[in-house]
């Protein structure tokens, strides 16, 4: 039997850290949620992945910022692509709610 799960349910008890939950994965290919709130990347820290990452935020608000200087804010059902090596950061997500990612690295 299948189990039917839900993005916005079972929740860690407490956020001290985001959360990151590996929905889906392969050798090239991996699903995950991320729930933030009121999280931001280490001071002088830059994500550089080796896979290009599909960025959807399904609930909340964040603030990302890339090494070019550039910046962008998301609000519910914007997504992006980052290209592999592009350096980004999240400067900020909403700290009076969570804010659910769903992303994806091919």
């Amino acid at each position: 039997m299948n189990a039917l799960k839900n993005i916005f349910e079972n929740l860690p008890k407490e956020l001290r850290e985001e959360s990151f939950e590996n929905i889906l994965s392969t050798k090239d290919f991996k699903l995950e949620r991320i729930i933030s709130e009121g999280h931001t990347s280490p001071p002088n820290f830059w994500y550089d992945q080796d896979k290009n990452e599909f960025v959807l935020l399904l609930k909340g608000k964040a603030k990302l910022s890339f090494e070019d200087g550039s910046k962008l804010e998301l609000k519910p059902g914007d997504y992006l692509i980052i290209p592999a090596h592009q350096k980004h950061r999240v400067d900020w997500t909403d700290p009076n709610q969570k804010t659910f990612w769903l992303t994806i690295h091919y």
